[in-house]
């Protein structure tokens, strides 16, 4: 397999912290009448109680960094015949599961970008994982930990997206991996779609949520975070008080530590003593915690040793479950791609929320910014260059210069609506002026019987030399599945009128007002039609953190004394 290069949540940040919010919501479920959640759904307390496991989803964030750090240390030795023969040994070392076939043919395209599901698995089974609750082995596994991992298509920044263990979503149909038998689409909790139809069903369920193309997915347990962290040779953390979590079992002193094995565990799962006891704010901990986790990983001190290197990948590999697809092979890829990708590319967040008002010990999630949020990663795709230089000219001739990057500001675009849906052409407008096109009309362009344009197309007049140049960086914004060219040849709309920016869009200044002239002035080249069809995806953008929650992004310059 190639490694193909084919966004109200103030909400959040102002609720307060809602004490006993574990026991009820898988305990008590408090609030919530039993019938709105499918049965087949509701979690059941564990053996020897009902409470939640403490933490042990958390791990999967940890998970995260291994994976990277995998991939990253990968460029290392990719080139020598030393290191391709580590990366079979190692294989063995990972286990893995086949869950494409239960994903179902309606998902989202892939847009160039790499997309991981990663999950916290409590296990207790596995002699690494008795200690945490001998009694729990062989009553399965739960996650309280729902990350997606994306690398944009240039492999030089990743974003992780966590999804609060308690959302209530609408999840569709799955199938209970052990049973075989089906679990109707309907509304419960997110983690529930793990625990009862494995990782297949927590992917599909993410897939169709977000509408974001999942390319594979990393599970992690208890024994196995311990293991990366101690072959990192320990991560500091910043305590901002004196700890003593008898759950936890963390007891530390105010400041700077220096954390291993268990006591790194007992640091990502405590709740209670730090922060302001809720599982978000613990969310945003164990993401600071996960920054320092990429630093060390790509550290010099690593990459150079071979001893240290091959000490935290077999920790690493032997920790993780993977889909078939993601083989050492295909880690080799990404690792070679990804080669520029450090901590300093990488950031969090989580999806806004808010309170789930049936029962407020649970969240859902806070529209539109989740949507938002989710529209900025699926609009992540790769840049194609807007101009090609002409190939060297053969002895004796002159080799002509190349010819200047066309900018999106340089690019005049007339935008036509050929579906029936109503609003398109301002929307799509909208969204090309927000990255800097210069937009002059919306107008509708249905097929004179009144149906939609079969398929979108980029046009220019056929009597423009550069009108291909213009229209590429147009084409490279649009996220269709089959690839749209630049065509020669323009139509006559049905109606046209000037653009006039919705008042909520931040449109640049290139952007003509609705007085602007139509025909080619100094500077600017021929004017482009883009006309809408029915196979319509949308426009790519660059990943914009919604304003409303850019302070709860973490990245390598947050306060670590959390």
């Amino acid at each position: 397999m190639s490694d193909h290069r084919h966004v109200a949540v103030s909400d959040h940040t102002t609720e307060p912290a809602l004490p006993g919010r574990r026991a009820s919501r898988r305990a008590g479920r408090n609030g919530v009448a039993p019938e709105e959640i499918s049965p087949l759904y509701q979690e059941t307390p564990r053996k020897g109680g009902g409470g939640r496991s403490k933490g042990g989803g958390k791990t999967g964030k940890l998970g995260i960094g291994s994976w990277i750090s995998i991939a990253l240390t990968g460029v290392m030795v990719v080139g020598t015949l030393t290191g391709y023969k580590f990366y079979r040994d190692i294989e063995g070392n990972i286990s893995r599961e086949d869950v494409e076939d239960k994903l179902g043919a309606n998902r989202p395209p892939e847009t160039g970008a790499l997309n991981v599901l990663v999950v916290g698995s409590d296990s207790r089974d596995g002699a690494g994982n008795k200690k945490y609750g001998q009694h729990l082995q062989g009553t399965g596994e739960r996650t309280d930990t729902i990350i997606l991992l994306h690398i944009s298509p240039n492999r030089d920044k990743a974003t992780l997206i966590s999804f609060p263990r308690d959302s209530m979503v609408q999840a569709p149909d799955c199938q209970n991996p052990k049973t075989k038998a089906l679990i109707p689409a309907g509304l419960r909790q997110i983690n529930a779609t793990f625990n009862d139809g494995g990782i297949a069903c927590t992917w599909k369920t993410i897939e169709t949520l977000t509408q974001i193309h999942i390319n594979h997915f990393v599970k992690v347990d208890f024994s196995g975070f311990k293991g990366i962290i101690d072959a990192l040779g320990g991560i500091e953390i910043c305590l901002p008080k004196d700890v003593m979590d008898k759950k936890a079992k963390l007891d530390l002193k105010k400041g700077k530590h220096i954390v291993k094995g268990e006591t790194a565990l007992a640091y990502v799962r405590a709740r209670y003593t730090l922060g302001d006891g809720s599982d978000i704010s613990r969310i945003k901990r164990q993401q600071v915690f996960l920054t320092q986790v990429m630093k060390k990983a790509t550290s010099s001190d690593l990459l150079t040793s071979l001893p240290k290197l091959t000490a935290f990948l077999e920790a690493a590999t032997s920790s993780v479950t993977m889909d078939r697809n993601l083989t050492t092979g295909r880690l080799l890829e990404i690792a070679q791609s990804a080669a520029s990708l450090n901590a300093k590319g990488l950031k969090s967040v989580t999806v806004p929320w808010k309170p789930y008002a049936p029962d407020p010990g649970r969240v859902e999630w806070a529209q539109p910014k989740a949507d938002q949020l989710f529209a900025a990663i699926r609009s992540d795709i790769e840049v194609q260059p807007t101009a090609t230089p002409k190939p060297s000219a053969s002895p004796g001739q002159t080799t002509a210069p190349a010819k200047p990057a066309i900018k999106p500001a340089q690019v005049r675009v007339q935008v036509l609506n050929g579906t029936n849906t109503s609003g398109r052409a301002q929307e799509v407008a909208d969204a090309l002026a927000a990255q800097g096109f210069t937009v002059v009309e919306v107008g509708d362009a249905r097929l004179p019987s009144g149906a939609d344009q079969p398929r979108t197309r980029v046009l220019y007049a056929k009597n423009a030399q550069e009108g291909a140049d213009y229209a590429t960086p147009v084409t490279a914004k649009l996220l269709n599945k089959t690839k749209v060219k630049p065509e020669g040849g323009k139509i006559r709309p049905g109606s046209s009128k000037p653009y006039v920016p919705t008042a909520a869009t931040t449109a640049p200044t290139a952007t003509p007002t609705a007085s602007a002239p139509t025909a080619p002035v100094d500077g600017q080249g021929p004017v482009i039609q883009l006309v809408i069809g029915a196979d319509w995806e949308g426009v790519a953008a660059p990943i914009k953190i919604p304003d409303s929650i850019k302070d709860d992004v973490v990245d390598a310059n947050t306060n670590p004394c959390l």
